[in-house]
Parts: structure tokens; sequence; C-alpha cells
């Protein structure tokens, strides 16, 4: 993949220790606050730099952001790599991965951070300082939370076949029965060991990327990093959630997905495949078509109960159609079982 980069002066030669990588899409206003909120945060933290990839933005946020990087002075620590095509947010992570590996031999972190994010004042040292302090932890997210501070939940177990049935029943008792089961781990207020964290804020150690290699591009949005984490934890690496460690997540503003306090709408395609994607690895195609079939046969039973309760669920609209049509039961994903690429320079 060939890279072309902005015109703004690259960062610092001194050897950096910590990468931090922001994949934008659009939305450049967004992307220099959060720019902007990393910048008292550097005079704690060991030599950094941040690399904005964006993904082939076709409203001109790429040059927006460049400039704003120049104009601003931030030219010393951050730069704006732009990627030739928009080929999804795994593909975006890699093209700063492929330049760490390449070009950063001495930094031993790389933090993955959205471009809807604030960062809190101390919340990358704090973040940084926990895993330093544990050679067994491999990745670490902090708490993401609204502006006026209401938690968001940020602590997860892997997604599975009794998962995905108590979400879209949404029977409390049940939830109560089989609480270890839920994909959701609340909201921890002290640090805690999870199975994955999401990728808006997550600290990696080098050692992780280099042993795994890359994300999987066939991800082109969601699953990427609970994807990428499965397969950290199967080698053996820890990833814990740390809630002091803290960034405002606008949710949904770079994909309009998952936006909170509003009906559900109905989902991308996209994230179907993405989703089968993710089961038929970790689990296999069988698996995959039974859950999809059971809930194609449970979720319009639950449906019915909610308008009878004059209840809105939290299944999205057209879904069940939607699974269908995206489900194992008919497309064997082989693309699936492959590994994904290793780093040239791993």
């Amino acid at each position: 993949m060939t890279l072309s980069t902005s015109q703004t002066t690259p960062a610092s030669p001194s050897a950096a220790q910590l990468i931090i990588v922001i994949v934008a899409y659009k939305l450049a206003p967004m992307t220099l606050d959060c720019l902007a909120s990393i910048e008292p945060e550097l005079a704690s933290l060991p030599p950094t730099r941040v690399w904005v990839v964006d993904n082939d933005s076709p409203d001109g946020a790429g040059p927006q952001v460049a400039d704003g990087i120049k104009a601003r002075g931030w030219h010393h620590w951050a730069e704006l790599i732009q990627s030739p095509g928009n080929n999804g947010f795994a593909a975006g992570n890699n093209v700063a991965f492929r330049r760490a590996l390449a070009q950063e031999p001495q930094a031993p972190f790389v933090l993955m951070l959205n471009p809807d994010t604030l960062v809190r004042p101390g919340a990358l040292r704090l973040l940084l300082d926990f895993v330093q302090a544990r050679p067994e932890v491999g990745m670490a997210g902090g708490r993401s939370e609204d502006r006026d501070t209401t938690p968001q939940v940020c602590a997860f177990r892997f997604p599975s076949f009794m998962s995905e049935l108590l979400f879209h029943t949404s029977l409390g008792f049940l939830d109560r029965i089989f609480a270890r089961h839920l994909t959701s781990m609340g909201i921890p207020e002290q640090p805690v060991q999870v199975e994955w964290v999401s990728g808006a804020f997550v600290l990696m150690r080098r050692r992780v990327l280099e042993q795994l290699g890359l994300m999987d591009e066939g991800f082109f949005l969601y699953f990427e990093e609970t994807d990428y984490l499965h397969r950290a934890h199967k080698a053996g690496w820890q990833c814990w959630h740390v809630p002091a460690s803290r960034v405002v997540h606008l949710v949904g503003q770079s994909s309009g997905v998952n936006e909170r306090k509003i009906a559900p709408r109905r989902l991308p395609s996209y994230w179907f495949e993405s989703r089968r994607r993710y089961f038929v690895r970790h689990h296999g195609r069988a698996y995959t078509a039974c859950m999809d079939l059971c809930l194609a046969m449970v979720i319009p039973l639950a449906r019915f109960r909610h308008r009878l309760q004059g209840k809105t669920g939290s299944t999205a609209p057209y879904f069940v159609r939607d699974l269908l049509r995206h489900s194992a039961l008919w497309h064997g994903d082989s693309l699936a079982l492959a590994q994904p690429a290793k780093p040239a320079a791993a």
C-alpha cells in the first residue's frame, strides 16, 4: 500500500516511546478538538507522536486537519497520514501500525484513540503507568463518558450465543440468572481484568502487535477490535479496564450508527458482515448458523412481547431480515478463517 503524507512538517526525530493513532473520516473540527485535548498531556508523557490517519475523507477533512496542525504549531508531535482509500477502521489503523513497526523501533506502546474523543487531564499518563507496571497486561482501556461525566459501558466479555440471546430477549430475570454470560460487565469503579475493551481508547504493547500481526482488514467497521483482542487473549495476554483513566466519547459521531439517546437505527450491511466474520472465525460456521436461526425465531416473539407491554426493544429495525440476508446459513465466510497478514517489519 502506497502512502502519501501531508506537507505538514514531520514530527521531531527524537525516538518516540508512545505512538497515538487516530483514524479519522470526515469531521475535521472534531479531530482537531481531540488533538487539542492531547496537547496539554504531552508534558507528562514520554516522547510521543500522534498520527492522524485520514481514511480518504470526501469532505476535505484531511487537508483541513493538516492545515490545523500546522497553524497551531503542533507539527513537532502531530502528523497527518493520508490513506489512499477508505478501507475501514482496521485498514486505517494498519497504515499506522506498519509505519510504527518500520520507523519507530524504540516505541514500546501504541494507543488507539477515536477522533470523537476528548482526553481528560491525566488519562494518558495513568493508563500508561498501569500497563508499564504489569508486564502480563498486553492491552488496557480507560473509561469513556459523556460530557457531563455519565459513564459509558467499556468493560466487556466476548460475544457468544448466550450473550446474543440475552440481549435480544431483554428479560431482566434471565440477565440476572446468566449474568456471567452478558457481554457488558457493567460500570466498574476499580481496575478489573476483562476480555475486551472498546477500540475507541485502548493502549497496546508493541510486543502484542509484533506477535499478532496487523488487524484483519476483512472487517470494514465493527468487531475488528473485538477480534484483535480475542486473538490477543488466545495468545495469553491480559486485558484490563482502568476506569480512572477517562475520555469523553461522543458516541456515534464518527460512524452515525450507535448514537445513544435516540431510537435504534437500521444497521448497515457491513455491521452484519463483520458480525458474521467474527463469529465464524472464533466459533465456526455451524455455531454461527445455529445462533442466527435461533435469533430469527426468538426476536419476533420478543418484539411482540414489547408491543404488548408498550415498550421499545433494543433490537434495530429490520434486524431479522438483515440478519438472515447476511447469515452464516448461506455464507461460508472462508476468508474469515484465513490468518491476518503479518507486517513486514515484525
